[in-house]
């Protein structure tokens, strides 16, 4: 007698999720008729239809409904085999899944990378840039094992540990006349900040600046990256507000730019790891943290490492 494969179960509950077969196939990278495939063959094999295919979307039948919470228990405990096992190998070894926002993955995984490979060659890291809602989502359904974000994590079940406080630095372009030496926050009020789109925590975290500051940010221009944001200033489109660890790599490419830092007490954030409370590798995971403070505290001074 046959019975459902590993490789059915986990495409059946992506459909499942998205209800959608392309919007599935994309998240699990494979192709839409390798997806639909794979269900039906998990339809053969349970002797049953799990979906209603409609012209415009996929609905679940009750069979489905069921078969969906049953698969889903069945994958999170086969990730937790896959865990336990890996914690008793040693840290930082086998397969590990991070994810990573993307106002923190081009500055902070140049640094890190390398310091992993060399000193955790057994590692098999697999990384996963995507807004902060979209990864604790992957992480709490078990799809990634831990991630790079900033803090505090929207979502309990959770544990952190912080990695680094990093200052916001305000970006302008030289024409902005800005007085020298470290500024008040409240010139903030008589500046236009641009900031990134929505979804960003680094919008969130830039609007309660702007607020505390008593400043307005420029309703009409907003950009889907921190690159984007300071060419956009380098042009004359305002201001910007950029975490120190970016500040290198984003002002290199565009002329004509002065950073200003903020009289103390400067507005920061927080960016730490997170990994799901119930997960088996948290002593792990307290190493790679570790190992990320001391990469970062090596190579950028400038930011608060936790002693």
């Amino acid at each position: 007698m046959s019975r459902p494969t590993i490789a059915q179960l986990r495409a059946f509950l992506a459909l499942a999720e998205h209800l959608h077969f392309r919007d599935a196939a994309a998240a699990l990278r494979m192709s839409q008729p390798a997806l639909s495939g794979a269900v039906a063959a998990l339809e053969e094999t349970l002797d049953t239809r799990l979906v209603e295919r409609t012209t415009r979307r996929v609905l679940l039948t009750p069979a489905g409904e069921r078969a969906a919470r049953r698969a889903e228990s069945i994958m999170a405990e086969l990730d937790r085999l896959e865990e336990e096992v890996n914690a008793v190998r040693g840290p930082l070894v086998g397969p590990l899944r991070v994810g990573v926002i993307p106002t923190v993955a081009p500055y902070l995984l140049p640094i890190v990378l390398p310091r992993l490979a060399a000193d955790y060659p057994d590692l098999e890291l697999s990384v996963h840039e995507e807004q902060t809602e979209q990864i604790v989502a992957e992480l709490l359904a078990g799809r990634l094992d831990v991630v790079l974000l900033a803090l505090p994590v929207p979502a309990t079940g959770v544990t952190e540990l912080t990695l680094y406080d990093e200052d916001f630095v305000l970006v302008a372009s030289g024409a902005a006349a800005l007085p020298a030496g470290p500024l008040p926050r409240s010139a903030l009020a008589d500046l236009d900040v641009i900031l990134l789109n929505e979804g960003h925590c680094l919008r969130d975290q830039a609007l309660d600046v702007c607020r505390e500051a008593g400043a307005r940010a420029a309703a009409s221009t907003y950009a889907t990256s921190l690159a984007t944001l300071v060419q956009l200033v380098s042009g004359g489109f305002g201001v910007t507000l950029v975490p120190e660890t970016a500040l290198a790599v984003e002002t290199r490419a565009a002329p004509g730019l002065v950073p200003h830092r903020f009289a103390a007490p400067a507005p920061y954030r927080r960016v730490g790891l997170a990994f799901r409370s119930t997960s088996p590798r948290a002593d792990e995971f307290g190493v790679l943290a570790g190992a990320v403070r001391a990469a970062v505290a090596a190579q950028i001074p400038e930011v608060r490492v936790p002693g």
